[in-house]
């Protein structure tokens, strides 16, 4: 369990929190760490409990961990001609469809 009276976080927050911790748990991490790290992801997205009393009430966040997901994407094609870009692109096709033909074969 998490450490910490979570009276103060909203029902939001706490299912926020519980869908975190699944998430965390599918993918092999032990329930108390996953749990640990759910709520860390609450706090860093809303900064701490926002009922009346809550550490974070009030507070604004700048960039929450839920929405920097893209935020850097795009630059490297940015600044390539559009003969490499394509160039890229017909490697990367022919890259699946190799691998698509060894999935098919195996």
């Amino acid at each position: 369990m998490a450490r910490g009276d979570k009276a103060k976080y909203t029902d939001k927050q706490v299912r926020k929190a519980e869908h975190i911790t699944e998430s965390y748990v599918e993918r092999g991490v032990p329930e108390d760490e996953a749990e640990a790290r759910a709520w860390a992801t609450v706090n860093k997205d809303d900064g701490g409990g926002k009922k009346p009393g809550g550490s974070g009430r009030g507070k604004a966040t700048g960039h929450p961990a839920a929405h920097k997901g893209g935020a850097a994407g795009g630059k490297a094609s940015a600044g390539r001609t559009a003969e490499q870009r394509s160039a890229s692109a017909r490697k990367a096709a022919e890259t699946r469809k190799r691998n698509a033909a060894e999935r098919a074969g195996a």
